[in-house]
């Protein structure tokens, strides 16, 4: 599918009065059952794809052309509109507008620029600070500079509601709305309060990834202008227990057609897409 209409198909569900859970996902074949099962949107994360480019924990140590490299590959496979967590833009304003240029070329629907502090610096410090008003704002200025595709979905990200106070998380809110992005990202929301405080203070979309299950109702959050919520990144998760414990078996001498849980020659077709390859075969070879 054309990008733009993978971008248009993402704006008119930020238009509907829902709130989606979007599939998490990390390669082609990720990307593809969560659309076969009917997910309207797949999130990739920055903490994902480093675990799943470099095998590394979530330290900002991965690339931009790494994270495109992925992205891209995630797009190309499938139908699925997707929203991309574009961590803190890999540097300053300036890196920021290229990584929306580059996260654009590769195919993504919708990404996200976050105000904080990345990566960790040397200090004492144990905890990430965010960047200062005005140069979170520069940044998000930077990425709606970089957008050529005007139907891509920049959206800002803060994690003021956990890291600072529910003041200092409005009044960036507020100043990012203003600023002209489509939509805003809260991480580390906890309760219904906050929901309640933003409802009544921007007007653009807003997406969450909540902390704790207070929040966690599709119904009340649509109704709240919510309408992405994130439940984490368990697939991924899920698929290194299963790739663990099918070696682990193997390894200590379980024969291959004792290992349980594989998947049938019938959804490996499916999720390849053999029944594709093969008309493709016997057209063109």
């Amino acid at each position: 599918m054309d990008p733009t209409k993978k971008r248009e198909y993402f704006r008119s569900l930020m238009n509907k009065n829902k709130c989606y859970h979007p599939g998490s996902v990390f390669d082609p074949i990720s990307a593809r059952i969560a659309e076969d099962l009917g997910f309207e949107i797949g999130m990739f994360a920055g903490s994902i794809a480093s675990m799943t480019v470099l095998g590394a924990p979530d330290l900002i140590v991965l690339t931009l052309s790494e994270f495109c490299e992925q992205a891209h590959r995630v797009c190309r496979a499938s139908g699925l509109a997707l929203l991309v967590d574009a961590d803190h833009g890999y540097g300053n304003a300036l890196s920021v507008k290229r990584t929306v240029e580059e996260l654009e070329t590769a195919g993504v629907s919708a990404l996200t620029i976050e105000d904080t502090r990345l990566p960790k610096t040397y200090s004492n410090e144990k905890t990430t600070a965010l960047l200062s008003l005005e140069e979170g704002v520069g940044k998000m200025k930077a990425a709606l500079e970089g957008r050529s595709d005007n139907s891509l979905i920049i959206t800002a990200r803060t994690s003021a509601f956990s890291m600072t106070n529910d003041e200092d998380a409005l009044v960036r809110a507020k100043a990012y709305e203003a600023a002209g992005v489509d939509a805003l990202f809260f991480a580390g929301i906890s309760t219904r309060a906050q929901i309640e405080l933003l409802n009544a203070s921007i007007s653009i979309p807003i997406f969450i990834a909540p902390k704790g299950n207070e929040v966690m109702d599709l119904t009340y959050l649509a109704d709240k202008g919510v309408k992405i919520c994130l439940q984490s990144h368990q697939p991924f998760s899920a698929s290194v227990q299963a790739i663990y414990t099918t070696l682990k078996a193997l390894r200590e001498g379980t024969t291959p057609s004792n290992i349980k849980n594989i998947a049938s020659n019938e959804l490996m077709k499916e999720v390849t897409r053999s029944e594709e390859y093969e008309r493709l075969t016997k057209d063109y070879l």
